[in-house]
């Protein structure tokens, strides 16, 4: 089905602008459109416009923002076939129909995330330029199974930002700094900081980032956008540069709650390959659509953990606003709840990593052809390339290759005692102790002002760590602002309940209607 050729270009940018969520506010602050995916669908389906005419609007906004105008600097590379692909998607549509939600709709990937394409994956260093992988990601074949342009790859911190402790977020040294759409001179956080900023200025319909600790609910929160960190195994890492084999997972990032499970139903399937996507616990797959229940705060006790705020007397404003908020909704609210191991967690945490890195690292960099092979191989490539290190080091690289395989009895010890602390420990027993459903707290604190020379300078928050080393499920949402910078509420449960944190969030985010678009 084909649009009406004589559309022009800026006749495009009003049909796209005002179906995405939030964009109206722009001109009235009374507006909010909501869930662009379905929008978007509904005039495809009408003939209003093509996916074709998707691409290449988006194509125009990367362009005029992203690499002129405030110079964003979000998107590391657009695909190169992502005309022609939804051309192909446009043609199948008229002969056959949509396959789903997704068909057609412009998705960025992460540049940690496979693709075998035209398209680079690097992780944002120059030691992956002249190497291509193999296969996609499962993931990725999973998107595209499903209809979706992949559109490009975002920045990101180089190496998911686990290089240097003094690294700034946001920085690659193939990707350059990725900046805040709210505020330029502001951090966009990390490690999926170009997934979070491209979303929030409308650069694609949704986004995939990935999490070890906080790297798609920071950047989601910092740049006031929903996103959805699945329980570890829900999407499969395959394809995906690790980290961590225990905490590492994908996820949506988006404009609404709708829109991220939108892109979680076409990710969330099992992997016979990722030992954590197979496990003997994982539920069925289901249709998380379900769960989007405007009323689906009703009954539900929600647990408040004070003990994750206190940083900024201004952000816990914003988020007791939103705790009253889920109260009018018929919300029990249990204040306060104690997360009584979270300030325990980050020796371990750090230890477990490096060991974990080094060993996944060297069996992924085993399958790359043209590339180093090692964690050691980088290091050295490091030191002889300018650019890698001109802004902060890679104590981390070598702190974690000096690390011993993962049946060293030390790593036994700490990845078992971490584990139990954020899970059965920590979250699960916050849970049952208070008989609550769901524990809340801020995502993160105000965006920081980038500064390359001394590295971040986080300004507090730290609602990711359990459900990061615990392998939960984390979402956030949306908020409020604080002098313009947005604010993040988290929504927190044991392994697999995505299902209701979905509920709970989507119900939320319906009552506050509280995201606006950066003034760009």
């Amino acid at each position: 089905m084909q649009a009406k050729a004589s559309l022009t270009k800026s006749r495009w940018l009003s049909i796209v602008l005002t179906l995405l969520p939030g964009f109206a506010y722009a001109q009235d602050a009374g507006a909010w459109d909501g869930d662009a995916i379905a929008r978007l669908q509904a005039e495809m389906k009408s003939g209003a416009i093509t996916s074709r005419e998707l691409v290449r609007v988006f194509l125009a906004r990367i362009d005029a923002i992203d690499k002129h105008g405030p110079a964003l600097n979000s998107v590391i590379e657009v695909n190169p076939d992502a005309l022609a692909i939804a051309t192909q998607l446009d043609a199948e549509r008229a002969r056959s129909g949509p396959r789903g939600p997704l068909h057609g709709i412009p998705v960025l990937l992460k540049d940690n995330i496979d693709t075998a394409d035209q398209m680079l994956t690097t992780a944002g260093s120059l030691a992956l330029v002249n190497s291509r992988p193999a296969q996609d990601a499962f993931l990725v074949k999973k998107l595209r199974e499903a209809g979706a342009v992949i559109l490009g790859k975002t920045n990101l911190s180089e190496w998911a930002n686990f290089r240097s402790t003094h690294s700034t977020s946001g920085w690659s040294a193939r990707g350059g700094l990725t900046r805040n759409p709210y505020a330029v001179d502001r951090n966009s956080c990390g490690s999926s900081s170009g997934s979070g900023a491209a979303i929030a200025a409308y650069l694609a319909v949704a986004a995939v980032g990935s999490e070890t600790d906080g790297s798609i609910v920071c950047p989601s929160g910092i740049n006031g956008i929903v996103g959805i960190k699945p329980t570890v195994g829900l999407i499969s890492r395959g394809g995906m540069i690790p980290i961590s084999a225990s905490q590492d997972t994908a996820g949506p990032m988006a404009l609404s709650v709708a829109d991220a499970v939108a892109l979680l139903n076409a990710m969330a399937a099992p992997d016979p390959k990722d030992p954590a996507s197979s496990v003997a616990t994982r539920p069925a797959p289901i249709d998380y659509s379900q769960f989007l229940k405007k009323d689906g705060l009703r009954g539900v006790r929600v647990g408040v953990v004070r003990g994750l705020g206190g940083f900024d007397a201004r952000v816990d404003k914003v988020f007791d606003q939103a705790v009253e908020a889920m109260r009018a909704q018929g919300a029990e609210i249990v204040d306060k709840v104690e997360l009584k191991t979270y300030d325990k967690l980050s020796d371990d945490e750090l230890n477990v990593l490096k060991y974990e890195f080094k060993d996944g690292l060297n069996k992924y960099l085993a399958t790359r052809n043209d590339a180093s092979k090692t964690l050691a191989d980088l290091i050295a490539f490091n030191e002889k390339e300018p650019r890698e290190l001109e802004h902060f080091g890679q104590e981390i690289f070598i702190d974690t290759e000096a690390k011993g395989p993962l049946t060293t009895p030390e790593y036994l010890k700490i990845s078992a005692r971490a584990k139990r602390g954020a899970g059965r420990d920590g979250i699960d027993a916050a849970l049952k102790a208070a008989k609550v459903d769901v524990l809340v707290a801020p995502t993160v604190g105000l965006a920081w002002k980038t500064d390359l020379v001394n590295g971040d300078h986080y300004t507090g928050g730290n609602a990711s760590q359990a459900a990061a080393v615990a392998g939960y499920p984390h979402i956030t949402v949306p908020a409020g602002f604080v002098q313009g910078l947005p604010v993040g509420v988290s929504f927190i449960g044991t392994a697999w309940s995505e299902g209701k944190l979905i509920q709970y969030a989507y119900a939320y985010e319906q009552a506050t209607k509280a995201r606006r678009p950066p003034k760009l």
